[in-house]
């Protein structure tokens, strides 16, 4: 007698068992996609954040259309190769503030870079223990900091060296220095904690000693970031108005001295044309405003640069 072999679960196999395994499964598991209550929320959802973006940018877009607007009507030749030596009403121009702002944020780089990227070396590569900690809280500290204390700071140590009253180029790099090193020193640790610690074993494996093997390997691996940092930092101070005004003070005149005299700068050259306006009031505001659509370029240009030379620095790296 032969005996047919029933399938698992014993029972009706075909069409019909089918349909009884669909009735047994309970309405609220089955999903036949997305509900109209959740597609409502995801609109309603979209719809906020389009609003909010639109929001932040209406800001944006009225200062840069308003700075054009204005600004343009003052844009001319006479204003990069005239100074305002000499000059109560119309005419002149910003080139005496356009050098001392090229003279003086050079200055605070050569200044801010090699110190903030000291600190971060030590940091990553060193750092432990007691001097670490500290090391971060005071850098997380200079963060913070408003920009007339680095005035402030920066006065009174030029006011004990060479007496009370120094206005000088160099008392305002030193003042855009204070607040320059602790975003160079952020920006530096985070790239320099990138680069892949298998890097730094293969060398000291090799028999490198440690400076070595960050000389040689990690600050070429981390150069992109480290030239993007850098950049970033200068767009932070070249704007920076209370701490010039405050120590590098301002001149109708050019000077090209950083060590001896008053150097004005574009910020406090925007300040004071709109500020201290003379009979001819519309002229003092196309130059303030000349001033501020220059100083803008200038800030896009450097934001320009600290997203295209990265790539550019790798590609280069990678070619040799």
């Amino acid at each position: 007698m032969s005996v047919t072999a029933l399938p698992m679960g014993g029972g009706h196999t075909g069409p019909g068992s089918d349909f009884a395994a669909d009735a047994a499964v309970p309405p609220m598991l089955k999903t036949s996609g997305p509900s109209l209550w959740r597609r409502a929320k995801n609109r309603l959802a979209a719809v906020a954040v389009v609003a909010a973006v639109a929001v932040t940018a209406i800001p944006l877009v009225s200062m840069i259309w308003t700075a054009v607007a204005r600004g343009s009507q003052r844009l001319d030749l006479a204003l990069f190769t005239n100074s305002m030596y000499g000059v109560v009403g119309q005419g002149g121009g910003l080139l005496h503030a356009l050098t001392g702002t090229v003279l003086i944020t050079a200055a605070t780089a050569t200044i801010s870079v090699p110190l903030g990227l000291a600190a971060a070396i030590y940091l990553t590569e060193y750092g432990r223990g007691q001097l670490a900690a500290l090391t971060r809280r005071a850098v997380d500290v200079m963060v913070s900091i408003p920009s007339i204390v680095a005035g402030l700071a920066a006065y009174a140590l030029f006011s004990m060296i060479l007496g009370p009253g120094t206005r000088s180029g160099l008392a305002g790099a030193v003042a855009l220095s204070i607040i320059m090193v602790p975003v160079v020193v952020r920006s530096s640790e985070e790239v320099l904690a990138m680069v892949p610690g298998d890097l730094r074993e293969a060398g000291l494996a090799l028999g490198a000693p440690r400076y070595r093997v960050i000389r040689r390997i990690v600050l070429p691996t981390a150069l992109p970031g480290l030239t993007s940092g850098a950049v970033l930092g200068v767009a932070r101070i070249i704007g920076e108005t209370a701490p010039l005004l405050l120590v590098a003070g301002f001149t109708d005149a050019m000077n090209y001295n950083l060590a001896d005299g008053r150097m004005a700068t574009l910020p406090v050259f925007i300040y004071s044309q709109w500020s201290s306006k003379g009979l001819d009031a519309a002229a003092y505001d196309q130059r303030a405003w000349a001033g501020a659509l220059v100083l803008m370029a200038l800030v896009v240009v450097l934001q320009v640069l600290a997203r295209a030379l990265p790539p550019q620095i790798a590609k280069l790296r990678r070619n040799r």
